[in-house]
């Protein structure tokens, strides 16, 4: 009892007052239909007699509908809280797991799959919220009716009663046995579910490339074997609890069966009489039906359970430390003072890195696979925390800054595009939510987009389909780029932001990339084309996590060193010809 109170309430969140009112009403409605049907029993008694008193019987009536009237006011109560508030419960978890995410390490969040966050802020927040409305009020009428007409059938016969009562303890023993069954089947089958939503997203996200190499449908080995998994958990889960409920159901109704043959005996011996058994039976059956469901309910309470520990977890999870909520960027020059990181049960992949970036300078970053070219932008938009060292952006240590503050100063561009399920002005305008279409028009222009927007169909409305996939790769990172260009933030980012395209879209993209980074403190992640950062203020050439040289395009090559042989296997592989046959 006190665990499901205790679940209840943390389900209810803000709205603890108001559901604490609602379950008095609950409690107050329940009580009044208990006792309305057991008005019957004396109703029933007085119309069954051989010699009907209508007086009485009228009396008893009177008492009955009175009592439904209460119970229905206080229901009236409890249902304003229980349609009223429940969309307001489930959009102020769902807010407050997104604002959990927002401030939760990056590392850990990467953590989290897909299909995971999309179970936790689905299901699982609308299984918690139904705790706190349906579950809480159907748990008190559960508890309470069967209550107050156990002792309504004590006081008419002690012996009826009696055995009434005997229903309990052995239906209890099943419910523990249920409650420990649903308990670990439904942690599993929540694991189980969200690994199918993972699997799921997964598929729909690569249906090209499982398109073309036959697995799709049945095909599709990873999906079946997930879904598989899936049906199995569940389909183990409701065989372990058939029996349980069964006999905890059975129990009940056997010993219903046990108080209509002790009175019927009782009537034959003439200790009551048969219009008293009568009313005495209906009463019974209203105290059999909520025992009844017990098994039912015990598996919901269990189901709120895991969605309320995976609701915890999330929100259990530290956010990223903010030293000092108040302090503001004034200035855009980057450093690295010997920062030490490693990915979470993984090895070091950076080791003692030190470097500044002058404000309004372009910074490169080159170095084989692996070096740590990446982790180092990571860890300027406060992915995580360094294990050693310190990264500061104008002179402040980014653990003192609020996470808003750093990205309100940082645009960044990447490699891999994301683009929202939306309309391509909605999602450069992300960036400025308030801009005007003349401002989206002016950054599509700077970053060589609004031509080809103005030749689509639609052209700034066209939707750009999941993840832009109604776009080519060339007209995603120009979108991109058009939506850093319109935040117009002082600090930019560059992963890799040409390497997947080819050389027409190469061309546009450096032309919008140029446009962008104008007077701005931009590092640049470069592997495969060396030659777009030749005129770099310092290049840095990364290896094994840690800064091997550093220094202008001619300056490196000069030193003849790991970046000069870079650049030269590079120049090589540019005049490669395919040989042809005669």
């Amino acid at each position: 009892m006190r665990r499901i109170v205790r679940l209840m309430l943390l389900a209810a969140g803000s709205y603890r007052g108001e559901f604490r009112r609602a379950l008095w009403c609950a409690l107050i409605a329940a009580i009044a239909q208990a006792l309305a049907y057991a008005a019957l029993v004396p109703l029933l008694y007085e119309l069954t007699r051989p010699e009907v008193n209508v007086g009485a019987a009228w009396a008893w009536f009177g008492v009955f509908a009175a009592l439904y009237a209460v119970e229905a006011v206080f229901h009236y109560g409890e249902l304003r809280f229980e349609f009223g508030r429940w969309a307001d419960m489930l959009s102020d978890a769902r807010l407050e797991l997104g604002d959990k995410l927002r401030t939760m390490p990056q590392g850990e969040l990467e953590r989290r799959s897909a299909g995971d966050l999309t179970m936790l802020l689905g299901s699982a927040v609308a299984n918690a919220a139904m705790s706190a409305s349906t579950l809480a009020l159907w748990f008190l009428r559960l508890v309470t009716v069967p209550t107050v007409l156990g002792v309504v059938v004590l006081l008419i016969d002690w012996r009826l009663g009696l055995v009434l009562a005997l229903s309990v303890p052995f239906a209890v023993l099943f419910v523990r046995r249920i409650q420990g069954v649903s308990g670990v089947g439904m942690r599993e089958s929540d694991a189980a579910d969200a690994a199918a939503a993972n699997r799921i997203v997964e598929y729909v996200q690569g249906l090209p490339v499982l398109r073309a190499t036959g697995q799709v449908g049945a095909s599709s080995r990873r999906l079946v074997e997930t879904l598989e998994r899936q049906n199995e958990t569940m389909s183990a889960m409701q065989n372990r609890l058939t029996w349980p409920g069964l006999l905890a159901s059975s129990v009940v109704h056997l010993c219903l069966v046990a108080m209509v043959s002790v009175g019927a005996a009782l009537v034959l011996d003439l200790r009551i009489s048969a219009a008293l058994l009568v009313a005495v039976v209906v009463a019974a059956v209203r105290f059999a039906e909520p025992l009844s469901a017990v098994p039912s309910m015990s598996s919901l309470f269990e189901v709120t359970d895991s969605a309320l520990e995976r609701i915890g977890d999330v929100l259990a999870t530290p956010p990223l430390s903010v030293g000092n909520p108040t302090a503001e960027i004034t200035r855009h020059d980057l450093e690295f003072d010997n920062v030490h990181f490693a990915y979470p049960d993984g090895p070091q992949v950076l080791r003692g890195v030190s470097f500044t970036v002058p404000s309004r300078s372009l910074t490169a970053l080159v170095g084989p696979s692996g070096s740590g070219k990446t982790t180092v932008t990571k860890l300027l938009t406060r992915y995580a925390d360094p294990e050693r060292g310190s990264v500061r952006i104008g002179g402040i240590d980014l653990r003192e800054l609020d996470p808003t503050e750093i990205y309100r100063h940082i645009s960044v561009v990447f490699q891999d595009v994301y683009l929202f399920d939306d309309t391509i002005r909605a999602n450069i305008a992300m960036a400025k939510p308030e801009a005007s279409q003349a401002e989206i028009e002016s950054a599509a222009r700077a970053a060589n987009a609004h031509t080809f927007i103005e030749g689509l169909p639609h052209g700034y409305d066209t939707r750009v389909g999941e993840i832009g996939n109604a776009l080519s790769g060339g007209e995603r990172q120009r979108i991109s780029i058009a939506r850093a260009i319109l935040k117009d933030a002082p600090i930019v980012l560059l992963d890799e932001p040409t390497a997947a395209l080819d050389a027409e879209n190469e061309v546009y993209v450096q032309q919008a990339i140029d446009a962008l980074v104008a007077k701005k403190t931009v590092v640049v992640v470069v592997a495969h084309r060396l030659s777009t950062v030749v005129a770099a203020d310092q290049i840095l050439v990364l290896e094994s996590g840690q800064v091997v040289e550093q220094g202008r395009h001619e300056e490196l090559i000069a030193r003849d060193g790991r970046y000069s042989a870079m650049w030269s296997a590079q120049t090589r592989a540019r005049h490669w010809r395919v040989p042809t046959s005669a």
